[in-house]
Parts: structure tokens; C-alpha cells; sequence
């Protein structure tokens, strides 16, 4: 493998493309990857556990045959030029094979209109009985039985390893090593189940927009999905308010605050004022709650909450300047009363046809199980591949504490044969491997890689530069048309961010602009008045959690983050998935 300057390093193995599933893509994975994956955070989480547990999906509950995938490396998700991308070829069988299911509602699910998807193409042995009968049956848990005590027994699972964690200090090396790989079997079983979770989570918003269709109420399909609650990924937003209220109403707070978020975790901790002291347990607390979440957090060498605190503090400086009428618990019920009345409303339109309203309230049902189950299935798989990230840092600590690593985060360029080896006392010369991968992996995030590939991919040696990559800028009166993704209006200045734990100037009322987003943004959307991503579907992130917070949210806009400047004034149809551009700064 080559990198930018044509040096020879060892990376993560690009997949044979396989000719059955030509159609890969970085919707939905660029949330979960959005950077090209670390050596260690592949091979020992995703390589070695995840795909696994996406094979097993397909195959115990969906009925695929063994011979219809590949053994090590699932077509479900992949490696391309570095980066992560989704089999969507795979998923449009799924789509053929699937009651109730289409390749085209597969595509609509993930792209949300996007030009560039190419059309589908039917053959022969996309459509199989054997796996549409085995479907059938998981079609009926998914909309019928909505039984979810294998969630709950994996959610207090993943609770048991984050409280039986042990004193990663006083393990040994090998131990160490032995913690983080012993999770593997759990982290495969966990993603089983998120992907599970993630299929059946599509059902109940695609019956109640049939049903919303079919009595020209369309628009009203976006707020039956709204305001669930029990969200898991909308938690921290909701737990990060409270802390920013006590920040607000501190001065001595609001000081430590106004000197900047860097450095913030240590000068809190520092201090010995009962009102620091406060926060600062109450800050701790929500730690120990949400600390696995954060920027990339799926990837082992991902700087999350616990391991960064200063970013979620970031988030909390962003929160602080709203006023306490701003509160997202109070838009959330707002929000599920506007849903319950919809509810009422479609329910006497179709008083008169049983069948139509026995549809309408399966729909409900499943999307208030699923969609929260999808955000909670992946809170758990999320809080375990955490220990495993702490057992590593251990060992890239005591690595660069020795001298044999330059930094504790070098670790995670290493690969699981090569750390063993670290542990085992022979690979003196790690820093050696490490240095030009290093260096490999920031040329690599330099590159915008391809939202899609049909065929055989291009080299990552002929990408384009993201700084090089321009769009069209926006004038008064443009109309940029995405997709819908939480309802409502609001109306407020443009500002693009790039990075969660850097918001720049975002204040309250502002219109976020993202390029997609994870767990880490969620804190940011409280303050926002909209919420506009370039990547996004139905069931993306933003969407998510815009309507759990009660916020307008447009996706699939593709190039608005590079279109619109800083200060634009915008006005968001969230109902719509329309952005116009009202006035541009000259």
C-alpha cells in the first residue's frame, strides 16, 4: 500500500470487489466511519467482530444462504481506498427478498433521492422463497410481536462489563490485550443485534407514510415519528441542558467558561469553590452515563467524551448562552403533543376503514419500538467497544511511557499480530511502523472519497482533495431541495461546522450546517434553530435526533455545507426538506 508520497506501509486490505455486489456507498457508514478507520480500530472491532455479526444477521435471521456471502468479509460493509463504505448491492437483495420491501424503498431508505444512485437492476437470484419465507416470520416480530428482551438483556449486559470494569492500571500487559480481544464475541453478538434492530426500524415509518400518502396527508408522516422519547442518542443532549443551566446561573461558572474550553476538565477538577466542586461531580456523573460516546466513536482510536472531556465542555459553552425558555425537554413535549393529536387526527379520518386504521396503528406501534431500540442497540454495542478502547490507551500509555511508542495514541496504528507482539516484547521497532502510517491516514483524510461506486473503484491516487473540491456558491432566492427530515420552520443565520468540538461562533438560533453528523453534534442541535447535513436518510443520526428535540432538520442536501457561507440568512422547510437562501453576505 502506497501512500500520498509513494511509500511502501502495510494498511488495512481493501475488499475484492465481488462481481454479484458491484453498488457500495458512504451513506449511513460515513455517520458511523466517518474518517478512514484506524489499523487497530479495524482489525479488533470491526474485522474481527462486526462483520461477523452483520454475516450472522443475514444468515440466522434473514435466511441467506452461506454460499450467497463471503466467509470472512461479509458484502454488507467494506474497506475501499481506506475508507468504510456499505454494501448497498447486498441490501437491495435483502429489499427483493423482503414482504413489504422493494430494492427501490431500500434505495429511498438510504439516499433519499440522491442523483447519482444508479438504477436498479433485477436478476434471477435476487428473489429466493426459502429467505422471503424466513423473512415473513422476522417481518411478523417486526411489526406484530415487537418483542425486545434480547435488547434489554444486551443493554444490561453492556451496564455489567462498563460496572465490572476493572483497574486497567494494575493489569498486566497481557491482560490488557486479553480484556480488549476478549470483547470481540460480545461486540459481534451486540452488532447482530443493532443491525437487527436498524431493519426492523424501517418498517413502522414506511407504514405510516403509506398510510399518510394514501389520504393526501403526507407531510403529516414526518411528526408521527417524532418525539418517541426514550431515544438514547438524544440523551446527552438532554443531560448536557441541565448542566449548562448550572453554568448559566454561576458566575464563578460562567468565568471558568469565558476563559475557553481547553484546559476547562483540569481547572474545574482543580478547584475547591462548592459551586465548581458541584458541577464538577455532576460533570463526572455524566461521564461515567455518556463518556463512550463522542466524535468517530466507533473507531478505537476515537477521542470520546471520557477520554476528551474538554469537547463535551465545548458542547456544554455552546448550551450555556441559550435562555432557560429554550429548554429541549420543553420542545420535546411541545413536540409529542403535536404528535398525539396528528395520531387522533388520522385515526378519524379512517374511522370508517378498519383494515386502513389496523394498518395505521401497526405502523405506530413498530416505529415506537424500533426507532428508539435502533438508537439504544447501538448505545450498548457503543459502551462496551469503549472498555475495549481503555484496555488499548493502557497499553499505548505504558508503550510511549517505555519509549517504544512516541505518543500513547500510536497504539492504534498498530494491528492485533503486530500489538501482540508489542505485549510479548518483540517488536522493538514499532515506532518505525507507525510513523508513516501516521502519515498515510492524514494524507487519506485529505481525500474526499467517492459517495458511490459501481464496479471497480478508482484509486485512491486519483480522489480529489477535499480542500480542493468546490460547488457552486449560493445567491438570494436559490432553493437548495434535500431531503425531509424533522418537521417544522425556523429561519436564522448559516453556520457551517466541521467540527463538533470546535462550534466556532454558533449561538442560539443559528442554522447548523454539517457535512453528517454523530453523538458528538447532538449537544450542538439544542442550540440550533435547524439543522441542514449534505448525508443523511430517513433513519440518519440527524434526522433521529432533530425530531426528538423538536427542531426543524433538512439532509441530503449534498452541497450545502460548500455552498452556503458563514452569516448566509436561510429559512428552513423542514416539512419540505427545502432550504432558501434569503440573503448572502457580500
Amino acid at each position: 500500500m502506497l501512500d500520498g508520497s509513494g511509500v511502501v506501509v502495510r494498511w488495512i486490505r481493501d475488499n475484492d470487489l465481488e462481481p454479484r455486489y458491484p453498488f457500495w456507498t458512504r451513506a449511513n457508514v460515513s455517520e458511523v466511519l466517518p474518517e478512514p478507520p484506524s489499523p487497530l480500530g479495524w482489525d479488533l472491532v470491526w474485522e474481527g467482530a462486526t462483520v461477523a455479526g452483520w454475516r450472522d444477521l443475514f444468515v440466522q435471521r434473514f435466511g441467506m444462504e452461506e454460499s450467497e456471502l463471503d466467509r470472512d468479509r461479509v458484502e454488507a460493509i467494506g474497506i475501499f481506498g481506506g475508507y468504510a463504505y456499505l454494501g448497498a448491492a447486498l441490501f437491495r437483495v435483502w429489499g427483493a427478498r423482503m414482504p413489504g420491501l422493494t430494492p427501490t424503498a431500500i434505495d429511498d431508505f438510504y439516499f433519499g433521492g440522491h442523483p447519482d444512485v444508479p438504477r436498479y437492476v433485477p436478476e434471477e437470484w435476487h428473489t429466493n422463497p426459502h429467505s422471503t419465507e424466513i423473512m415473513g416470520g422476522w417481518v411478523q416480530w417486526a411489526t406484530v410481536e415487537l418483542d425486545q428482551r434480547e435488547l434489554e438483556r444486551d443493554r444490561i449486559e453492556s451496564l455489567q462489563i462498563r460496572r465490572a470494569r476493572p483497574d486497567f492500571s494494575q493489569l498486566s500487559d497481557e491482560a490488557l490485550l486479553g480484556h480488549a480481544v476478549g470483547l470481540r464475541p460480545v461486540i459481534r453478538r451486540l452488532f447482530h443485534q443493532h443491525i437487527n434492530q436498524s431493519a426492523a426500524a424501517s418498517f413502522g415509518p414506511g407504514i405510516i407514510s403509506g398510510v399518510c400518502t394514501a389520504i393526501g396527508k403526507q407531510q403529516w408522516g414526518l411528526r408521527l415519528v417524532a418525539a418517541l422519547g426514550d431515544v438514547d442518542s438524544a440523551a446527552p443532549s438532554f443531560a448536557m441542558w441541565q448542566l449548562s443551566r448550572q453554568v448559566r446561573h454561576s458566575e464563578r461558572l460562567t468565568s471558568m467558561f469565558d476563559d475557553g474550553a481547553v484546559g476547562l476538565y483540569q481547572r474545574l477538577r482543580a478547584s475547591d469553590e462548592r459551586v465548581v466542586v458541584t458541577f464538577a461531580a455532576a460533570f463526572d456523573s455524566f461521564l461515567a452515563e455518556f463518556g463512550a460516546r463522542g466524535a468517530n466513536e466507533w473507531d478505537l482510536s476515537a477521542p470520546v467524551w471520557e477520554m476528551a472531556p474538554d469537547a463535551a465542555l465545548a458542547a456544554i459553552d455552546r448550551l450555556r448562552l441559550a435562555d432557560d425558555d429554550a429548554s429541549p425537554l420543553d420542545e420535546h413535549a411541545a413536540l409529542q403533543a403535536e404528535r398525539r393529536e396528528v395520531e387522533s387526527q388520522v385515526r378519524a379520518v379512517l374511522a370508517d376503514d378498519a383494515e386502513a386504521l389496523g394498518t395505521f396503528e401497526v405502523g405506530l406501534r413498530s416505529a415506537a419500538t424500533f426507532i428508539p431500540g435502533r438508537e439504544r442497540s447501538k448505545t450498548t454495542i457503543v459502551r462496551v467497544i469503549h472498555e475495549a478502547r481503555l484496555a488499548i490507551s493502557e497499553l499505548g500509555r505504558r508503550a510511549a511511557a517505555r519509549g517504544t511508542l512516541e505518543r500513547p495514541a500510536d497504539v492504534y496504528m498498530l494491528f492485533v499480530d503486530e500489538l501482540t507482539e508489542l505485549v510479548a516484547g518483540n517488536l522493538p521497532d514499532a515506532g518505525t511502523l507507525v510513523a508513516p502510517r501516521i502519515e498515510h491516514r492524514a494524507w487519506l483524510a485529505s481525500l474526499e472519497p467517492p459517495f458511490i461506486i459501481n464496479g471497480q473503484p478508482p484509486p485512491n491516487t486519483t480522489w480529489p482533495s477535499r480542500s480542493a473540491q468546490h460547488a457552486k456558491p449560493v445567491i438570494a432566492g436559490d432553493v437548495i431541495t434535500g431531503v425531509p427530515g424533522s418537521p417544522g420552520h425556523a429561519q436564522g443565520r448559516a453556520r457551517v461546522v466541521t467540527d463538533p468540538a470546535r462550534p466556532g461562533g454558533l449561538e442560539p438560533g443559528d442554522i447548523l450546517i454539517a457535512r453528517v453528523t454523530d453523538p458528538s453534534w447532538t449537544p450542538l442541535f439544542v442550540v440550533a434553530g435547524a439543522v441542514i447535513v449534505d448525508v443523511g436518510a430517513l433513519l440518519s443520526h440527524a434526522v433521529i435526533v432533530s425530531r426528538e428535540l423538536g427542531i426543524p432538520c433538512v439532509v441530503s442536501t449534498v452541497d450545502a455545507t460548500r455552498r452556503i457561507p458563514d452569516n448566509a440568512l436561510v429559512a428552513v422547510d423542514g416539512d419540505n426538506g427545502l432550504v432558501t437562501i434569503l440573503d448572502v453576505p457580500a
